[in-house]
């Protein structure tokens, strides 16, 4: 009988976590305003009633995929910060980690790219503040670069957000590229790499007295 609280608790868990699972296979095609509360529920054989003990309603439901969806990449974002300023070589490695997180999280990147301008303005809010959050971090990263020496922090923040975007762009890119067509991949991997370089010119005459 000692052990029963916490049977409960991984019980309960289970079920929550059969609901994200099932909230994002459904959404793969629909958005999350679309989403029926028994549909969601039918799908995994609980009652309505068992999905109010998780969430309080559906957009809370997407709350919490997107933390679940964002939340790895903050792991990705460090791995390429620690490995300094900009060069050829980061750049490669920085557009190859952004396909591998798409090929492993296709479901995921495909629920943001689709919610980040939805319809379920909670979910849109938390999209923004995860990638606001990406934006301080990279900015921090960059801060700390001796390249950076002189520049404003509004203009490290304004270059963060550059490489954000660029990255969320690249990977939206990366899921709509025909997985039996390669010759795509291969564009988006050079255009890609492409508008790192031209952000890297950028931020390198930045402060040039000419520019």
């Amino acid at each position: 009988m000692s052990h029963t609280p916490g049977v409960r608790q991984a019980q309960k868990q289970q079920t929550r976590q059969a609901l994200l699972d099932a909230g994002l296979r459904l959404l793969e095609h629909q958005n999350l305003s679309s989403l029926g509360l028994r549909e969601l529920t039918r799908e995994i054989g609980v009652s309505p009633a068992a999905f109010y003990r998780h969430f309080p309603d559906m957009a809370d439901l997407g709350v919490a995929l997107v933390a679940e969806s964002l939340g790895s990449l903050h792991t990705v974002i460090r791995a390429v910060l620690a490995e300094g300023a900009d060069s050829a070589e980061l750049i490669d490695r920085t557009v190859a980690l952004t396909a591998a997180y798409v090929a492993e999280h296709r479901a995921h990147v495909r629920f943001i790219a689709r919610e980040r301008h939805g319809g379920v303005a909670r979910v849109r809010e938390a999209i923004a503040a995860e990638l606001n959050g990406f934006a301080d971090e990279v900015a921090a990263g960059l801060a700390a670069q001796p390249v950076s020496a002189g520049w404003p922090a509004d203009d490290l923040r304004v270059l963060a957000e550059l490489y954000v975007d660029h990255m969320v762009m690249t990977a939206a890119a990366f899921l709509e590229a025909p997985a039996d067509d390669p010759a795509a991949r291969d564009r988006i991997i050079h255009a890609a790499r492409m508008r790192m370089r031209v952000i890297s010119i950028g931020r390198a005459h930045w402060l040039d007295p000419e520019a």
